[in-house]
């Protein structure tokens, strides 16, 4: 029986056979390596990726899919909301498994745990809740690529002083490098979405600069609340009612200052004793 897409769960299947080749082709999966993809579906990505990893997890919410995914002898299905996926200890359990398999099969001794590759075709409707999920789990994560919207993939890797910079850019490029990879036209999915898509490669930082996150996220809320006016009017204030002292250029609009001044400044925000 033919799966209908539900619009509560944001679907649109992609069917185009060249793309789905170049975006296996972009995220190039090797045997072994632990991945997991959100939001397998109908499996058009996922079969030529188990096809060269020889396991794959998924993540998928759909209750009718992760019952026709669960038939796969070569993928384990975890049916939850990604939302709720600790990834940490999915490494964990991953890590576990391929250690305990090894020993059986006497190929390998018992290694550190792999970090996780990350993929999948992420819901547009709540693309940037799950990405800001992922970074709370970034240390147990090797690489992401996701196929988002296309405005969504402008504003991630968008640079200073443009237009698509903003809150986004700056809460993920202090901790990624990011590019966009390839680009995916809505006559590739079933149904075809309104808007364009974009397939982004996300890279964690080797060495990313120590901060509060839960402050710069914060701070770079408040900085881009009127992103048309001089940040003396909004992130001024805040920083006097935090009673800093230092110095911080704000005769500038939010989308003009580099995401590394965004971080040395809430890194300096971070030693100053609150009242």
């Amino acid at each position: 029986m033919k799966h209908i897409a539900r619009k509560r769960f944001g679907q649109h299947f992609l069917t185009d056979g060249g793309i789905i080749d170049a975006i296996v082709r972009v995220i190039d999966p090797r045997p072994g390596q632990a991945m997991v993809e959100i939001g397998p579906g109908l499996a058009a990505l996922t079969q030529p990726l188990v096809e060269r990893l020889g396991h794959l997890t998924v993540i998928e919410l759909d209750r009718d899919l992760a019952q026709r995914l669960r038939a796969h002898g070569q993928l384990t299905v975890v049916e939850s909301d990604v939302l709720k996926v600790d990834f940490a200890q999915l490494q964990r359990e991953l890590g576990a498994s391929k250690n305990i398999a090894n020993t059986m099969l006497k190929t390998a001794p018992p290694d550190p745990l792999s970090k996780l590759r990350v993929v999948g075709n992420l819901p547009y409707n709540i693309s940037t809740p799950i990405l800001f999920h992922l970074l709370d789990c970034v240390d147990a994560i090797e690489d992401q690529h996701f196929m988002l919207q296309k405005e969504v993939v402008d504003r991630m890797v968008a640079k200073p002083a443009t237009s698509a910079f903003g809150r986004l850019s700056v809460m993920l490029q202090w901790r990624y490098a990011m590019d966009n990879v390839l680009a995916v036209p809505p006559g590739s999915f079933d149904p075809p979405p309104r808007v364009d898509s974009a397939v982004v490669r996300m890279l964690p930082l080797d060495k990313p600069p120590q901060l509060e996150v839960s402050l710069l996220s914060e701070m770079v809320q408040v900085a881009f609340s009127q992103r048309r006016k001089l940040l003396r009017h909004t992130l001024g204030r805040w920083l006097d009612a935090r009673s800093f002292t230092g110095t911080f250029d704000v005769q500038r609009r939010a989308e003009e200052v580099p995401v590394g001044d965004y971080v040395t400044l809430v890194q300096q925000l971070a030693t100053v004793p609150q009242p």
